[in-house]
């Protein structure tokens, strides 16, 4: 189900992964952004991601989404 996002704090809330809440025990969260090209603003404006399976993986002082869907 996509549905819209949503505000937190006057910050607008695009996706979250809540399975994973409720699957694994979080013990510490970081905050990041993601370069995105124009396509993919559009789709997530429209609510259209799926972070179902997706993590990152941290490589030489650099973070990366893996797995994740933005259609």
């Amino acid at each position: 189900m996509q549905e819209e996002g949503w505000v937190v704090s006057g910050i607008k809330i695009i996706s979250d992964n809540r399975k994973a809440r409720h699957d694994f025990e979080i013990m510490e969260t970081i905050e990041a952004g993601l370069v995105l090209m124009g396509s993919e603003v559009k789709s997530l404006r429209g609510g259209k991601c799926n972070l179902k399976d997706s993590y990152v993986s941290f490589q030489r002082n650099e973070d990366y989404l893996q797995n994740a869907h933005i259609t």
